[in-house]
């Protein structure tokens, strides 16, 4: 609906009818995931969570000038490494959550999953030191535990 509004391509009848199949196909992969796992998560909205997602995106932005710093210098001062992250939250949403949010922060991507240790990239040391001593996991595991 959002790229609608702002496309404004409101008579093309190709383009609205592939969208509406594509929401249509979307909608029925998610029930039908639903059905196969059996798990539910409700989507709980409460000031923690809305505590979290203020600090996450103050943390993006924080890593978006650094990245932006290390493209725009003369000579960048890469070191990309992986490292392993260990996963203190008690819950498989709460592995995800943390996972994610290490994704969604500029100079590092989660790859994988081990366990309860995470796999993740990082372009600089400075980043890697950012999550091992960093207080990101700290904060998802005290979401999952309310």
């Amino acid at each position: 609906m959002f790229w609608l509004l702002l496309s404004g391509y409101f008579h093309e009848p190709l383009l609205l009818t592939l969208g509406a199949l594509s929401v249509l196909l979307t909608l029925w992969l998610s029930f039908r995931i639903d059905r196969h796992d059996g798990e539910r998560v409700r989507l709980r909205i409460d000031p923690a969570i809305i505590r979290y997602w203020a600090w996450l995106l103050v943390e993006i932005v924080k890593a978006n000038i650094d990245v932006a710093k290390l493209i725009l210098a003369p000579k960048p001062a890469l070191s990309p490494r992986m490292i392993r992250v260990k996963a203190t939250q008690s819950t498989d949403m709460g592995v995800v959550i943390y996972a994610n949010s290490i994704t969604l922060t500029p100079g590092t991507v989660t790859v994988d999953i081990d366990g309860d240790e995470l796999v993740v990239h990082a372009i600089t040391q400075d980043m890697a030191d950012g999550l091992t001593g960093g207080d990101m996991g700290d904060r998802v595991t005290a979401l999952g535990e309310r």
